[in-house]
């Protein structure tokens, strides 16, 4: 969905917006959703050094942030579970590799974890599909995005038993 100058304007005034739009990423014109988990690997980079601890904590307070910010952006423009919004995206991707932290780093598991979070989040098997249908508001755009990850990182778990 394209925002017309108005709908722009009110999204980056607030910060909800900037933080829901994935500071940016989520408007790209191509596949913002695939833009925003691009854009989460970034912090990710720092968030790795986390103890499994720090960084579930972490997960838990951006998804906190997530609900709030969308609930916003949402109750503001009237649209529910906008493309442009991405936050969840971020937290989807941080929990798909989150087994990473107890790996070593491997490129081909980074890159199995990306897609494999976009492919859960793009055909949302059940739950990931009722949840998106099912659930409102800010937490429900979040939602899915978090059992999206949680299918990816279960793979990514399987991947790392099986191919080391």
């Amino acid at each position: 969905m394209k925002l017309d100058a108005t709908q722009r304007a009110v999204l980056l005034r607030d910060p909800a917006g900037w933080i829901a739009c994935g500071f940016g990423s989520g408007l790209s014109p191509i596949a913002p959703g695939t833009a925003g988990s691009l854009a989460a690997l970034l912090p990710w980079v720092a968030l790795r050094e986390l103890s499994w601890p720090g960084y579930l904590a972490v997960i838990m307070l951006a998804f906190a942030l997530g609900v709030w910010a969308c609930a916003r952006v949402v109750d503001k423009l009237r649209i529910e579970d906008p493309g442009f919004v991405v936050w969840d995206e971020f937290v989807g991707q941080w929990i798909a590799l989150m087994p990473l932290l107890w790996v070593p780093f491997r490129w081909w598991l980074l890159a199995a974890g990306f897609a494999l979070f976009r492919l859960f989040d793009i055909v949302k098997p059940w739950p990931v599909s009722w949840a998106d249908r099912r659930v409102k508001g800010g937490f429900g755009v979040m939602l899915d995005d978090v059992l999206a990850g949680i299918y990816a990182a279960i793979v990514v778990v399987v991947l790392t038993y099986f191919m080391g």
